[in-house]
Formats: C-alpha cells, sequence, structure tokens
C-alpha cells in the first residue's frame, strides 16, 4: 500500500476503513489461513495462499445426533485435532462460527502443538481452520507467555460484515489440555474480530481488562454475553473467599457495540439502575449454589436464561435460571440434566454451553459440554476424547 492510500484511507470512518483493509482470503476445510495476529484497523492484513485446497464434506445437520455423530466420526487435520469450550454465533452470511480454548494439533503440524485458543468456520459443506500467520494461538498470547482462554461470543451485523467481540480469560501456564490445576486465571479480556460476509475472519485488536490478579473474587466480565436492543450484555461471575462455597455469583453490565473496548463506557446493575462504578454491580445470582465461571446467557421469546452447571467443578446439575430480563431476577429451575465427570476413568465433563439459534427448537436449547482426561496421554493417542458432546434440554416456562 502506497503511503498516499494510507493516508486515504486514515481519513475515512472507522468501519470503512476496517473492510477496506481486510483483504479477501479463501479459508479452507481443515487448512491454513494465514491472518497476520493482532492486525488492526489500520493497517494491512498479509493473508497467504491456503495450504491445501480440499474440503472434508459432511452430510446437513438437522439433530442433535447428527452433532455428536459429526465430532465422534469427523477426522481432523494436522491443524485441528481437538479442543474445548466450543461457543458459537451464526454470521450474516449463513455460515457458523465457533471458537475453541486450549487446541491439540498434530504432532507432524509446522507450528506450537497446543495453543489457548482456536477457530473454526463451519459453511454447509466444509469445517475450516483459520491459522494465523505465525502459526501460533488465534488471539496471540502476550510477550510473558500469558495466552487467551474463550468464554463467551458475541456479534453485531454491520452492511458487509460482522463484527464479533470474544469474552476471553488471561490464563498463565503450560499451554496443553491436561485439566484445571494447570493454569492461573488473571482476569478477562475482549477481543473484536471482523468478518466480512464469505472472508477470512480477522484479529482487530484486544484488551484486558485491569491488571493481572488471580482473585477470584474480581469479576470476570465476558463469562457471558448476549446482544439486545442496540446493547451487548457482558454478564461477570466472581467467587468469594468462603468455605463450602464452591460457586460463582453473576453480574451484568452493558456498552453499545462502538463503545466495546472503552471499559469507561461500561455501566453496570446495581439492582435498580445502570451506574459507572463496578464495585456496585449487585449479585444476579448468588455464589453458593451459584454458576460455573463460563456460561451463557441469552434470550427466547421475551424471556432471559442463564445456562450453567451448579457450583462449578465440584457440581453435576446443568441447571436453567430465568428471568424477565437481562437484569434478572433469576430463578433456578430444578435439575435438567446430569453431566457429571468420572473419577475412576479420569474422563473430565466441564463447561456447559448454550448455543440457542444451534437447530432451534420452541421451549428447549441445545447445551454442549467439554470432556478431558487426566490422563493427557490418552488425549494425544485419542484426540475425539478431547472434542464437546451435545445434548437439548428444556427451558423452564
Amino acid at each position: 500500500m502506497t503511503a498516499r492510500a494510507s493516508r486515504t484511507i486514515e481519513r475515512l470512518p472507522w468501519r470503512l476503513r476496517v473492510v477496506l483493509l481486510t483483504l479477501p482470503a479463501t479459508l479452507v476445510a481443515f487448512g491454513a489461513v494465514s491472518a497476520a495476529p493482532g492486525a488492526g484497523p489500520s493497517q494491512t492484513v498479509d493473508v497467504r495462499p491456503a495450504s491445501e485446497a480440499r474440503c472434508i464434506p459432511f452430510s446437513p445437520i438437522t439433530s442433535v445426533d447428527d452433532l455428536n455423530g459429526l465430532v465422534t466420526t469427523m477426522r481432523g487435520s494436522q491443524e485441528f485435532q481437538g479442543a474445548d469450550v466450543g461457543a458459537d454465533v451464526r454470521l450474516q452470511d449463513g455460515r457458523r462460527l465457533w471458537v475453541f480454548g486450549d487446541t491439540l494439533r498434530s504432532a507432524d503440524f509446522d507450528g506450537q502443538r497446543f495453543v489457548r485458543n482456536s477457530m473454526l468456520v463451519f459453511s454447509d459443506e466444509c469445517a475450516d481452520v483459520v491459522i494465523p500467520a505465525d502459526r501460533g494461538a488465534l488471539v496471540p498470547d502476550r510477550d510473558d507467555g500469558v495466552g487467551y482462554w474463550p468464554m463467551s461470543i458475541a456479534k453485531v451485523e454491520r452492511p458487509g460484515y460482522d463484527l464479533v467481540g470474544l469474552g476471553m480469560q488471561r490464563v498463565r501456564g503450560a499451554a496443553a489440555p491436561d485439566g484445571a490445576a494447570a493454569f492461573k486465571n488473571l482476569g478477562s479480556s475482549i477481543a473484536l474480530f471482523v468478518v466480512p460476509r464469505g472472508r477470512t475472519p480477522q484479529l482487530l485488536d484486544v484488551r484486558d481488562l485491569g491488571p493481572d490478579s488471580a482473585d477470584a473474587s474480581r469479576p470476570a466480565w465476558g463469562a457471558a454475553t448476549a446482544v439486545d436492543d442496540g446493547w451487548i450484555y457482558l454478564y461477570g461471575t466472581a467467587q468469594p473467599d468462603k468455605e463450602l462455597v464452591f460457586g460463582f455469583s453473576l453480574q451484568v453490565a452493558r456498552v453499545r457495540p462502538d463503545d466495546l473496548l472503552d471499559a469507561s463506557r461500561w455501566r453496570y446493575w446495581d439492582g435498580r439502575r445502570w451506574q459507572s462504578r463496578a464495585s456496585s454491580a449487585a449479585e444476579l445470582i448468588g455464589a453458593e449454589g451459584g454458576v460455573s465461571q463460563t456460561l451463557s446467557v441469552f434470550e427466547q421469546d421475551g424471556r432471559w436464561y442463564a445456562v450453567s452447571k451448579r457450583d462449578e467443578f465440584l457440581g453435576t446439575d446443568l441447571v436453567v435460571w430465568s428471568a424477565p430480563a437481562p437484569t434478572g431476577p433469576f430463578t433456578a429451575s430444578a435439575p435438567v440434566a446430569q453431566i457429571p465427570s468420572d473419577e475412576d476413568t479420569g474422563q473430565l465433563r466441564y463447561m456447559r454451553l448454550a448455543h440457542p439459534d444451534l437447530l432451534p427448537e420452541k421451549g428447549s436449547v441445545i447445551v454442549s459440554y467439554s470432556q478431558n482426561q487426566t490422563d493427557v496421554s490418552k488425549v494425544v493417542k485419542d484426540p475425539f476424547l478431547y472434542r464437546p458432546r451435545f445434548l437439548r434440554v428444556p427451558l423452564p416456562r
């Protein structure tokens, strides 16, 4: 790009600069698409050709059985063998974007073997992996080695493209799928992507929210996100330092989409009104018998729902809390499913997330849960053990 062209683009409105400076690219099923990590609206993105030009086809997905059949039978590639989390959003062009946490790549992958986050884009026939130019994590680690785990995802449609925001945790520890004891949570962050219609997602910016701290009583904002009536609602979870309290409380903030990365523009619900002090955020759900650190909150038919495992790792019950508004009050249902871990086999089941626009049916929602093993060698040998599973659960009336 010439200096003159660059100066011309800099004078354009921000949204138009984003579209002009996002280069087209072809996503290749389970192949490599390169995108410069951390590319922002004032710089071009170096997109290399795909490393292979083939599509791994799959049959249309019409049921939960089809979803589970896909994740248990569809072979991966060097770039993506298995992962946890699995938050998703449907783009305006009909594709579905999924983001994952610690991601396992094959032993012969030319790049980082384990990464803190990754992204797949599903079209009608292909599952495509987005690989950054440095072949590391999609949202790159900081220079000090701190990485980013996705918690939630939301999108805002703009003419010709989607703005996609990720709520993320900052984590320190070895990047490997080896269980909860291998990392420290240091706070939350927001990552922002632009996704032009039919093209490759591009990372625009990453903002850390507050200083690094392992204090779990500080809310992890972005543990769940929702978009409604021109607002982005960001839910925060916090765990008090109290004996025999294993769950997390739930609070909420909101902000206009254009101000997402400016924390000074966020407003926090104090139980009566929206105000600027995060410390005054009211508990919508208490920590005792509360939600997991990461959950899903969404609206369906005028009712709001929070879906989570109760009491984090020590709990087994999948519970749906319902409310008349995004600010609550939230009322817990009886457990709608039990998804325990198995000490005898070392199987871990965690991170229950709802997918309200995936195969939607009135009065119910599809929920996924992550799987892992306490024995890392089992996952490396059989990555199918490290992929989410799905079920459909009823929503309380």
